[in-house]
């Protein structure tokens, strides 16, 4: 597939999910980051972002961004990722800081880079209608659009805590500018928000690697240049990545979407994924409304032999909710 050549996806798996501790707590009082959890048995929803990844590129150009401080969960999993594709952080400083050094690693190896990047902490009913507009994205890079695009998701539901996105003028026939953000909006406003036709937020973006970093380095110019060079003297004194743990000593933690894109008006664009079930698994009301509809969805297959599913997650979510809610 041509769109493929120098286009990377990158999955973002470093947050700790301290929303989540409720559901995510082991055992041993470990509050176990979300990323490394399941939502029904099975696979982690790590793997489930891997997976959705390996839709858009080959497995060759598939990374994830970690956190040192997670390797007791990243390290054991058993991922089908090249080892220079895993790119570890010294500890999780937001977003932007991630997606830096992301585009950096990336960069190094391939100067005309393409990158999707993709958060670890969502679920989708119906990849492939997610995957068909993610692979339109790519598609419109690789013609030449030089613009940060945003994968909206056409809502299927009201949820308030979600962001929006309400598009703007029509840039082409496949994407629009963006008018407006708004994360988490009344009950009220989401409805209006909707009626006036704002898709959902999902943090899932393409643009060239070339465009991210001028974006990044307009916001954030000395944290840029200070990881530049901590990279430039780790690989060159073939040292690890000691260089890097000094540089993120003192870091702030800074959010993409806050920092850098809402302030980004003239070069975003959003194309919006159909409706697919998808969902931010970020707060224990989502988590528990999805687990719902997976056991209503089980119940109408009941009597249908299901193919078994190893288990690679540290923590069942559907088990722990069931445990929250005897305990209620």
């Amino acid at each position: 597939m041509a769109t493929q050549q120098n286009t990377w996806a990158i999955v973002l798996a470093a947050g700790d999910g301290t929303r989540l501790a409720s559901l995510t707590t082991d055992d041993r009082g470990n509050a176990v980051p979300k990323q490394f959890c399941s939502l029904n048995g099975g696979p982690s929803l790590l793997h489930a972002a891997l997976r959705r990844a390996r839709r858009i590129v080959p497995r060759g150009r598939v990374c994830a961004i970690v956190a040192q401080q997670h390797e007791r969960y990243w390290r054991s999993a058993r991922w089908s990722l090249p080892a220079r594709n895993v790119f570890i952080e010294p500890h999780n400083s937001g977003t932007a800081i991630g997606v830096l050094h992301g585009v950096l690693r990336i960069l190094d190896r391939d100067p005309l880079a393409r990158i999707v990047f993709l958060p670890a902490d969502h679920h989708v009913s119906c990849e492939r209608l997610l995957a068909d507009t993610v692979r339109t994205a790519v598609t419109l890079l690789s013609r030449g659009h030089k613009e940060l695009l945003l994968i909206g998701i056409a809502p299927d539901e009201l949820d308030p805590e979600l962001g929006y996105i309400v598009p703007g003028a029509t840039a082409d026939e496949s994407c629009r500018g963006v008018a407006l953000f708004v994360e988490k909006p009344t009950t009220a406003l989401a409805s209006d928000l909707i009626a006036r036709g704002a898709v959902w937020n999902s943090f899932i973006f393409a643009a060239h690697a070339s465009t991210l970093l001028a974006l990044l380095r307009a916001r954030m110019p000395e944290i840029v240049h200070g990881m530049t060079m901590a990279l430039v003297r780790d690989r060159r004194q073939g040292r690890g990545t000691a260089a890097l743990d000094e540089f993120y000593e003192g870091l702030p933690t800074i959010d993409f979407s806050r920092s850098v894109v809402q302030d980004a008006a003239p070069v975003l664009r959003v194309l919006t994924a159909p409706a697919c079930g998808w969902t931010d698994l970020g707060t224990p009301r989502r988590v528990a409304r999805v687990i719902e509809r997976l056991r209503r969805g089980a119940s109408r297959r009941r009597g249908v032999a299901a193919k078994p599913r190893p288990v690679s997650a540290f923590i069942n979510l559907s088990a722990q909710y069931a445990r929250l809610l005897a305990a209620s």
